[in-house]
């Protein structure tokens, strides 16, 4: 377990392997502990880092907002503290949205970005996360917080395959504030990168699952429309969570994606 102090509160990572650094970013809810298994993998090649927004796993929860702004900074400011100059960014769902944010205020800091079930535009969330960014739906769900866990317990086969998933995400509900579940969702459902894709001239990958079923599985049509180069690579048989559906899958492409000079656009 590693940890850096920032202004704005303390960054908990974990990190793996050697080589080039390429650094991972979970979503909404989640944690570091998303990404063990490609952690693993990429370690054989990579110096992989894994981090927790604040508000989320182990990192601070002293702050007052807790935007898609605030963790662009964070990634800023961790590659700052830990001499990274630049770096392939790998974000899950609120984690994608994040990376291409990066790569838009920050250039410089981002050799190639690959977003995972991402919502370019937060009007893609599914109709129970928008809701969750009303503060009064959040409030009446924390008070509620077994009643959640449960609901969110029953409802894990339908948003995973992967039988650990309940588990995983119990245990990061259990990390996660008030303000941190309530602001971020907020400040994503009001997110719309489509108009500022065009900036972004890097290497770039979506991973969509066409059974996602907590972000549209069109997204990855209008960052194909945005950014031309980008390729995209579609799961038929899995759902929001790629890496836990199909992680041999997931991880062969991810790291080809690494590996390659910059590929060409298209679909596959």
């Amino acid at each position: 377990m590693s940890s850096i102090t920032t202004d704005q509160g303390i960054v908990h990572y974990e990190v793996y392997g050697r080589g080039k650094p390429v650094i991972l970013l979970h979503g909404w809810l989640g944690s570091w502990g998303l990404w063990q298994e490609t952690m693993a993998y990429l370690g054989r090649h990579y110096r992989t880092y894994a981090l927790d927004f604040w508000g989320f796993g182990e990192s601070g929860k002293e702050r007052e907002t807790y935007a898609v702004q605030d963790f662009v900074s964070l990634v800023d400011q961790f590659m700052e503290n830990l001499g990274i100059v630049s770096a392939p960014l790998v974000g899950h769902s609120m984690g994608g949205t994040v990376s291409l944010s990066v790569a838009l205020q920050f250039p410089e800091r981002v050799s190639k970005v690959v977003v995972i079930g991402s919502p370019i535009a937060g009007s893609s969330l599914a109709w129970p996360l928008k809701l969750a960014g009303y503060r009064s739906i959040a409030f009446m769900l924390f008070n509620a917080m077994w009643a959640f866990r449960w609901a969110m317990r029953v409802a894990s086969p339908f948003i995973s395959r992967d039988p650990r998933f309940a588990e995983m995400m119990d245990k990061d509900l259990s990390r996660t504030t008030l303000e941190s579940f309530l602001l971020s969702i907020a400040s994503l459902r009001r997110t719309d990168l489509i108009p500022m894709l065009s900036e972004i001239n890097i290497p770039s990958m979506g991973m969509f699952g066409d059974l996602d079923n907590i972000v549209s599985p069109h997204q990855w049509k209008p960052m194909l429309e945005g950014i031309p180069s980008a390729r995209i690579e579609r799961f038929e048989n899995a759902g929001h969570f790629i890496m836990l559906d199909e992680p041999e899958l997931f991880t062969q492409k991810l790291k080809s994606f690494l590996d390659d000079d910059p590929p060409k656009g298209g679909v596959k």
